[in-house]
């Protein structure tokens, strides 16, 4: 592995945890409808744990609702079940084709909550950061290059971290004035 190889390295892998650190947002619910909130819901179809998203038509009629249609109308208890046992605090609603879920709005205390988690998120992501970071300078430190040359790979690898800095304030402060926004 040589100089140019350890810094394309860093950056794909920095793009990998700005990539882990969107999922992780959109699993902060703001008080709107997103599909991706159902995301981790299995569901037991003919004995087998199923992913939702794959038995069933997931779409938002309105902006605080998810309409969920099953494409076997036998499984909409065990949908229901499944999202009821799942634990993101919507209690399901069934008219016997669809399920409709609810999204609460949000009270003020919960949006200050919600934005400590997206900080303690943003923050793990910088962690991340920080560890490819020295990953890395050890890399082009055991390289054993010229000092001038080991210097200014640290300094471009500086650079690439100040850069996904940047981006995940601005992720931050997107996500914060949506918490934030009633």
């Amino acid at each position: 592995m040589d100089y140019e190889d350890i810094l394309l390295e860093c950056e794909t892998r920095m793009e990998e945890a700005m990539d882990a650190l969107d999922k992780r947002f959109v699993n902060v619910r703001a008080g709107r409808a997103n599909p991706s909130m159902l995301d981790g819901i299995m569901v037991e179809y003919y004995g087998v744990p199923t992913p939702l998203k794959q038995l069933a038509n997931i779409s938002v009629p309105e902006a605080r609702q998810l309409s969920i249609k099953p494409f076997d109308k036998s499984i909409l208890g065990d949908i229901e079940k499944a999202i009821f046992e799942s634990n993101i605090g919507i209690t399901p609603n069934n008219n016997g084709e669809v399920i409709f879920l609810v999204i609460p709005a949000l009270t003020e205390d919960r949006r200050r909550e919600l934005v400590k988690q997206v900080k303690q998120i943003a923050e793990e992501g910088k962690i991340a950061l920080r560890n490819i970071r020295q990953d890395a300078n050890n890399d082009i430190k055991k390289l054993k290059l010229p000092e001038d040359v080991e210097k200014s790979g640290n300094e471009e690898v500086q650079e690439l971290i100040q850069k996904f800095n940047k981006i995940v304030e601005e992720k931050l402060k997107v996500k914060e004035e949506e918490l934030m926004t009633i």
